[in-house]
């Protein structure tokens, strides 16, 4: 079992920068491939980025490639997403949530892969 907890949510202005963190409660933390995924007012749960159990391989949607960074500290169970450049289109809930058996990018940019989920952190970005 694993507790995820998001936060650094908040308003930004147009190009503005972020960082959002999520901590993990229970063991193995490193086991988990992590993902960051959002939802917009009136849209589906989208992809956004996701960090494999050591660090070392990351994907990305293709509207944050770029801008967006997804990295992890297992010592400390958490992972991070640093969003900088953020623009309106950007404004969403952010979700983090852990899968245990990942295997290619595929399963890591599918929402139905993740066992465990956070709350949600919302991101506001104004124009």
């Amino acid at each position: 079992q694993v507790q995820l907890v998001e936060s650094g949510g908040g308003l930004v202005q147009t190009g503005g920068s972020l960082r959002l963190s999520c901590a993990a409660s229970g063991r193995n933390f490193s086991l988990y491939g992590m993902g960051w995924f959002r939802q917009a007012p009136g849209k589906e749960r989208e992809f956004v980025a996701a960090i494999n159990r050591s660090g070392g391989t990351t994907y990305y949607a293709d509207s944050v490639n770029g801008r967006f960074t997804i990295s992890r500290d297992n010592a400390k169970n958490t992972v991070y997403l640093q969003m900088n450049s953020l623009k309106p289109e950007d404004t969403a809930v952010y979700y983090c949530a852990a899968t245990g058996a990942p295997s290619n990018r595929q399963m890591y940019v599918t929402a139905r892969t993740y066992n465990y989920w956070g709350q949600g952190t919302q991101v506001t970005v104004s124009s």
